[in-house]
């Protein structure tokens, strides 16, 4: 009976230890905008099925701009919409992106605490980021990763995902991401998860 129960404890570590290795391995290839100082990552699939399987223990938010929640919707799952990033007032045009610019939002980490007390949560629970592909996310990360919280994943194909480089939607976000991956969404939006509305 000893003999068993080494030979399957044995077995168990090594199978966890494979699979490890293989998840490590899997976010070695991510583009460098989107690596974070943590390294904590989601697909959102993965995303979706964590924050299901932990309610209560986890902030999920949208770290999308306003006018993006807006246009183009938000997933149901999230706790609320904190923008990393927002247009100012009077948007300024960014040439080089060919879009307009936007700027940080001086106010995002205080509202990430405030948003993790609504909860009862703490700097050291896990926070789930998802911005519109993954870049954004991986920049509220750092941010936040700099002022001492320690498990902020970041869900590295965002929302809308990544841009096909070929095909018939050459130039669109429809390669994957939340909504494109079929996952719970709504235009309708919930006055209470939005920025601004609920403070």
């Amino acid at each position: 009976m000893k003999k068993f129960l080494a030979v399957s404890l044995s077995t168990l570590i090594l199978t966890l230890s494979a699979a490890s290795v293989s998840l490590a391995g899997e976010w070695d290839n991510l583009p460098k905008k989107k690596v974070t100082a943590l390294g904590l990552y989601f697909h959102p699939a993965d995303a979706m099925k964590y924050v299901q399987e932990n309610q209560g223990k986890v902030l999920f938010l949208d770290v999308r701009s306003r006018e993006e929640v807006q246009f183009l919707g938000m997933s149901t799952l999230v706790d609320a919409n904190v923008p990393y990033m927002q247009n100012p007032e009077w948007p300024e045009w960014n040439d080089t992106g060919k879009n307009f610019k936007l700027v940080p939002n001086s106010n995002f980490s205080a509202d990430v605490e405030r948003r993790l007390r609504e909860k009862g949560l703490a700097k050291n629970d896990p926070i789930i980021l998802m911005c519109r592909s993954g870049d954004r996310s991986s920049l509220a990360v750092n941010l936040l990763a700099k002022l001492g919280f320690t498990k902020v994943y970041s869900v590295t194909e965002g929302y809308e995902g990544d841009i096909a480089s070929d095909g018939p939607l050459r130039g669109t976000r429809s390669v994957n991401g939340w909504k494109n991956d079929g996952l719970p969404w709504s235009y309708e939006l919930d006055k209470k998860k939005v920025y601004g509305s609920a403070s």
